[in-house]
């Protein structure tokens, strides 16, 4: 199984930095967009609905969003901070909502069991994750940025699976994850730190009024963002009694399976840029 994931995570890695070096923006933002409908569609089903007509029409929902905040925020062009910021802002403190409802799970169904309530918590998870990330291509040097993000949510899960593996005792959250320990947590925090040392180190001249204090708080709360995706789309996936969101990466499972710590990840990090004066 390990030997497959990792074949299937280079896979994915090899695909991803040929489309960011040699693609344009246009052409990165259409590629994920098409990411996040495929995401869409196994949301569909987590959120409850079964006719492929009513998940179609939940994808088409979704990408019609990625076309109107795409043309509102000129991410084709030179989006304006002032208006992409508050956005970033709102995503963010859904995150921190949906941290709120993994502590409280199985309790917290309650309040999102319904298909609406899932429904628009799919919305919430997909569609600022690509505005962030699209955003983040304005930003000098956009793609590698993303390719920092991926890094860093890797460095979280390699960190954590490794770790936990071998010292892994006390669980995480054992109704909603259980092979998560906080042993693995704080490995995958650890490696994050380390790793922000070396981004620091490597900042580009015109970054360098950023410290590495500045520069560590971003890395770990971007970290810290993708711990909580991965156990939001566990909690949801556990309610709807399925162990992945699809089938369609081998050794992964669905791709929400690894989409979901990046969708968190994208807004945090491009908030946290903006506030320290990237």
């Amino acid at each position: 199984m390990l030997k497959q994931r990792v074949i299937t995570a280079l896979l994915m890695a090899g695909l991803f930095l040929s489309a960011v070096i040699y693609l344009p923006v246009s052409g990165i933002a259409l590629l994920l967009g098409l990411l996040i409908g495929a995401g869409a569609w196994e949301w569909s089903s987590l959120a409850g609905w079964q006719q492929r007509v009513a998940r179609s029409l939940y994808v088409l929902l979704v990408l019609a969003a990625l076309v109107v905040v795409y043309s509102y925020f000129h991410l084709d062009d030179l989006p304006q901070r002032e208006q992409v910021q508050p956005l970033l802002g709102v995503a963010c403190l859904w995150w921190a909502c949906a941290l709120l409802l993994v502590q409280g799970y199985p309790g917290s169904a309650v309040l999102w069991r319904n298909v609406v309530m899932r429904s628009a918590m799919g919305i919430l998870i997909l569609v600022p994750a690509w505005i962030a990330a699209v955003y983040l291509l304005s930003f000098p040097p956009g793609g590698l940025l993303l390719v920092v993000m991926v890094v860093v949510v890797a460095a979280a899960d390699i960190g954590a699976y490794f770790t936990g593996r071998r010292f892994g005792k006390h669980k995480l959250a054992v109704l909603v994850s259980p092979a998560k320990t906080w042993e693995g947590f704080w490995g995958g925090i650890t490696a994050c730190t380390l790793l922000s040392v070396l981004l620091w180190f490597l900042l580009p001249q015109r970054a360098v009024h950023i410290g590495l204090a500045s520069v560590m708080a971003v890395t770990v709360t971007t970290a810290l963002a993708s711990v909580v995706g991965d156990l939001t789309v566990s909690m949801v996936k556990r309610e709807s009694g399925v162990k992945d969101s699809g089938s369609l990466l081998p050794g992964h499972g669905g791709l929400l399976d690894r989409l979901d710590s990046l969708c968190a990840a994208a807004p945090v990090l491009a908030l946290g840029l903006l506030l320290v004066g990237w």
